[in-house]
């Protein structure tokens, strides 16, 4: 049975790189959506987060030079931090692996391995 999978790619970071070596090891068909070109909405990033299980300011770089300029002492909202997100998706921990309702964050890569 083929197996489908999402994934919220930088071909640039070695990490989303490993994960999605490991996918192919694993014959797992991927549809590659990179971020930092063709930007999440705010409605995508939404039910990305409830996919995950996690609260949007989980889901920040946190040591992005734009976080700690910018965001680091603030206090936002959830609604709030995903208007951040939809504007900076430099922020946008990565990768993220989504099957189905179910998305894990691939650091490690092999946390991809979960949604096999």
């Amino acid at each position: 049975m083929l197996q489908y999978m999402e994934i919220y790619h930088n071909p640039r970071c070695q990490k989303s790189r490993q994960a999605l070596s490991l996918l192919e090891e694993n014959k797992v068909e991927v549809k590659i959506k990179k971020y930092l070109v063709d930007h999440p909405s705010k409605q995508e990033l939404a039910s990305l987060i409830k996919k995950l299980g996690i609260r949007p300011l989980e889901l920040i770089r946190k040591n992005e030079k734009l976080y700690k300029t910018e965001y680091k002492d603030q206090e936002l909202s959830d609604d709030e931090w995903l208007d951040v997100l939809a504007e900076n998706p430099s922020l946008i921990e990565r990768p993220i692996f989504i099957k189905g309702d179910k998305a894990v964050i691939g650091r490690p890569p092999e946390n991809v391995l979960t949604l096999l």
